[in-house]
């Protein structure tokens, strides 16, 4: 495994800068609603909430993986990351959304979230439930709104079934992981423990489907062949069976000073992960894996993998 540069993390940094500009200007205009005749004072709080629960410093690898894949996949001359970027921000949105809903008392009943508190700790449970849904539908606007004319027809319907598709697949994956707590078991019976297909299943929907669509769209973006979208695909998924298992060793053993959110939570809600099936040194192991792998399959493309190389280098390194 290559070792993390300076500069990958710059470049990081940069589309991150971006992506949090755009969405600080798509959340600051008030376009979808926010300035109702009449209703500004409950609007205003909504969009305030909104504006808490995106840009509270994440560091956007799902829409840096977006501008990586583009920027691999795109031989001309000139490129610019706008298209790119656009979708990057969309998917952020949706991650944000799952976030917030992910920390509700009904869900993980989270206290912390990048640093900070949960939304529903600052504003309230019933606010973060419809800023989740306005994020998700904000997903969609901004690839479909009329000023995303960047895109032409095939590119935008493209994004907009993988973005449904993606969010879907993580729903699922989020009720699959409220079901492996044992949460709708009848009285009286016991709860199944899960084996490694239940739990690699569980994983690829709730963190891998929108960690592999991150990939996808920026395919999608710089229109790559069928055979390059492919392998980017499996690419992704890797990836986000690779996030999920350092996400889970990090809830194991690192401080909700260095993670920003609360941990050693898994365990307690008896979570179906890797580590508590198999212990965290086969579960490092199998990170290990699939990080070789991941890398294996760019080995197989004819494109520039150096970024999408180092975002392996950053899953195995993260602390946060």
């Amino acid at each position: 495994m290559r070792e993390c540069s300076g500069s990958f993390y710059a470049e990081l940094r940069s589309v991150a800068a971006q992506v949090d500009s755009l969405l600080e200007g798509l959340l600051s205009v008030r376009k979808y609603g926010a300035s109702a005749a009449g209703y500004h004072g409950i609007t205003d709080r909504l969009l305030d909430a909104m504006r808490y629960g995106v840009l509270g410093g994440g560091k956007r690898i799902r829409a840096f993986l977006t501008v990586s894949t583009a920027r691999a996949v795109h031989r001309a001359e000139e490129y610019s990351d706008n298209k790119a970027l656009l979708a990057g921000a969309a998917i952020e949105c949706l991650h944000c959304y799952s976030l917030i809903h992910d920390d509700l008392p009904s869900i993980d009943n989270a206290s912390l979230r990048r640093g900070r508190l949960a939304l529903h700790r600052v504003f309230d449970e019933a606010t973060a439930i419809l800023v989740g849904d306005c994020l998700q539908s904000l997903a969609f606007a901004i690839i479909a709104d009329a000023d995303a004319a960047i895109y032409d027809a095939q590119v935008r319907c493209e994004l907009i079934s993988g973005l449904a598709e993606a969010a879907y697949t993580m729903v699922c994956g989020q009720m699959m992981d409220l079901s492996a707590e044992g949460r709708f078991i009848e009285e009286g019976s016991s709860c199944t423990t899960l084996g490694y297909s239940e739990i690699r299943a569980l994983q690829a929907m709730k963190t891998g489907a929108l960690m592999r669509f991150s990939v996808e769209a920026g395919a999608i973006v710089a229109q790559a062949d069928a055979v390059t979208r492919e392998r980017l695909r499996r690419y992704g998924d890797l990836l986000g069976l690779a996030y999920q298992i350092a996400d889970d060793l990090l809830d194991l053993k690192i401080s909700s000073e260095i993670t920003g959110k609360d941990v050693a939570q898994d365990a307690i809600k008896g979570k179906g992960t890797f580590v508590a099936l198999y212990g965290a040194e086969k579960a490092n192991s199998m990170l290990n894996e699939l990080l070789r792998q991941a890398e294996e399959v760019l080995s197989q493309l004819d494109i520039t993998t150096d970024l999408l190389r180092f975002i392996t280098c950053l899953i195995a390194t993260r602390d946060r």
